[in-house]
């Protein structure tokens, strides 16, 4: 009951948030549309950030859950390498996509984007060296410092995300197939054995 109470808040306030904005959000509005009184809420969440941190890690759950199923495939690590950096791309778009006016606000607000990004980047990072410690384990990648090898493709994956959202390089006639795959070819490329 507990832990629904609290789910509750969270999805009303991702659709307030992404429907009205984060500023234009208030914790009243949150309580009254979940038809909790606002005592209830603050139960829960200490402030409007706590709760918006609260959507931001609902959020990049979904994308973790899909991006350890790539993990645990029995495939070759190139393989997973490469569904792991689409899987990537595709649902932080719809994460993005799914959230509205959020997304407007959300993007102009470096701090906001580094907070949220603070939340996921060590999983990320986690499940990458996963994929790599496999592909060195097989003898596949070259890897002199797997820890750097994972921070590193993470933080390269992360700031494609907003090019690839906002689709911006079309202009210079790369299309989101075409970054995806040369991604994974400059990774595979720079680890993979001759």
């Amino acid at each position: 009951m507990v832990s629904k109470t609290r789910e509750r808040f969270i999805e009303v306030a991702r659709q307030l948030f992404a429907r009205k904005g984060v500023e234009n959000t208030t914790m009243n509005d949150i309580a009254s549309a979940s038809e909790k009184g606002r005592r209830t809420i603050y139960t829960y969440f200490k402030s409007k950030r706590e709760i918006f941190n609260a959507v931001i890690a609902s959020e990049t759950n979904q994308l973790l859950g899909k991006l350890r199923y790539i993990v645990a495939l029995p495939e070759s690590p190139e393989e997973k390498l490469m569904k792991y950096i689409d899987c990537r791309f595709e649902t932080m778009k719809e994460i993005v996509s799914r959230n509205g006016s959020l997304r407007a606000g959300f993007f102009r607000d470096v701090r906001k984007v580094d907070r949220a990004r603070k939340i996921i980047t060590d999983k990320e990072t986690a499940l990458l060296r996963e994929i790599l410690s496999e592909g060195m384990e097989q003898g596949v990648f070259r890897i002199d410092n797997l820890n750097h090898w994972a921070v590193i493709i993470t933080q390269t994956i992360q700031g494609l995300d907003v090019p690839y959202i906002r689709d911006n390089l079309s202009e210079e006639g790369i299309t989101k197939d075409m970054l995806k795959q040369y991604l994974s070819d400059l990774i595979l490329n720079g680890i993979k054995n001759k």
